[in-house]
């Protein structure tokens, strides 16, 4: 049994993450302010198992660590102010908070007595600046050189910080391992990213879908997937110092065409309306998976359609006809 601590606990990732770490036997410390993070029924269920704690704590805050155990194995910090709404009202708090806090972490982690891993979570946004003025190779490899897209713009404050934090963590003496999260979905994401967004606007609408950058590309990888891969990260030796993608090599399609798979999963006929793109949205996005799928030894099973199919269903009886929450 080893000793897990989780920031951003009862968020997307640090949920899924807790209830694979338990199925093997762990004990699950989740650390959360509830800033996005809500108390719905399935966090109630987890944090029944008698393995699991949650502290209701904000990282911010002087001394919010101070009472916590000195033992962990591994510390997952997945804690950090994420959204467009966010990044783009609030850019300096954004660079701020997420820094101080993975500072705060970084301290609590090197008076741990027998950690092993640190596992960071950065971002496929570190990516933006390359290719917005360089030629930035597609699928894209950890190796890529990374570049800042203009200061002056609110949405550069997120991706900054997340540069910034990645090399604290190379630089902190600490056994990390840094991971970059490519479009993860499933269950219990909220409201605002893109196949949530779009599967309450399928399920709801009368005659259309209004699809914002509908030529945009991505891949996409369903959490269960995604939890497999940052739990090996974690666990594997040869993981470690290392920065890996996670996400999805394929299929790779445009936002219109995921809106034509919702629409058939969801079993509604709407007509699609293309919407301009969303500003500093990129064009394309698609993560190299080679590394990854070397040292972690895993390939994401989960299809899109299954895994949408998986991911409408939990909303359909959670949120849209039981009037339940999700995270905000």
């Amino acid at each position: 049994m080893s000793k897990i601590l989780i920031t951003g606990g009862a968020g997307f990732i640090g949920y899924h993450l807790a209830n694979a770490l338990l199925a093997e036997n762990n004990r699950v410390d989740l650390l959360d302010n509830f800033s996005r993070g809500v108390v719905d029924t399935d966090l109630k269920s987890l944090t029944a198992n008698p393995l699991v704690k949650l502290i209701n704590t904000d990282l911010l805050q002087n001394g919010s660590l101070d009472e916590l155990d000195s033992d962990y194995h591994c510390i997952y910090h997945l804690a950090a102010i994420v959204g467009v709404s966010h990044v783009l009202d609030k850019p300096y708090d954004v660079m701020n908070d997420n820094t101080m806090m993975l500072l705060n972490i970084l301290s609590f982690a090197k008076r741990q007595s027998r950690l092993e891993r640190l596992v960071f979570a950065s971002t496929s946004e570190v990516y933006a600046g390359t290719l917005q003025y360089f030629s930035l190779p597609i699928p894209t490899t950890e190796k890529t050189p990374l570049a800042v897209t203009d200061i002056n713009h609110p949405r550069t404050s997120y991706m900054l910080s997340k540069i910034y934090g990645e090399a604290l963590c190379r630089f902190s003496d600490i056994p990390f391992t840094i991971i970059r999260p490519h479009n993860l979905y499933g269950p219990r994401m909220g409201l605002s990213h893109v196949i949530p967004e779009l599967l309450h606007k399928a399920y709801s609408g009368s005659e259309n879908l209004e699809v914002v950058s509908a030529g945009h590309r991505r891949t996409f990888c369903y959490i269960a997937d995604a939890v497999e891969m940052i739990k090996r990260a974690a666990e594997r030796e040869a993981c470690a110092g290392e920065t890996l993608n996670i996400g999805n090599q394929y299929p790779e399609l445009a936002i219109g065409q995921l809106a034509e798979t919702i629409l058939r999963i969801v079993a509604r006929n709407l007509r699609i309306i293309p919407l301009p793109s969303a500003s500093g949205s990129p064009a394309r996005r698609c993560p190299d998976m080679s590394k990854t799928t070397e040292l972690t030894g895993y390939v994401p099973r989960i299809g899109l359609e299954d895994g949408v199919r998986r991911t409408f269903d939990w909303y359909r009886s959670h949120v849209f006809d039981g009037q339940g929450v999700t995270a905000r």
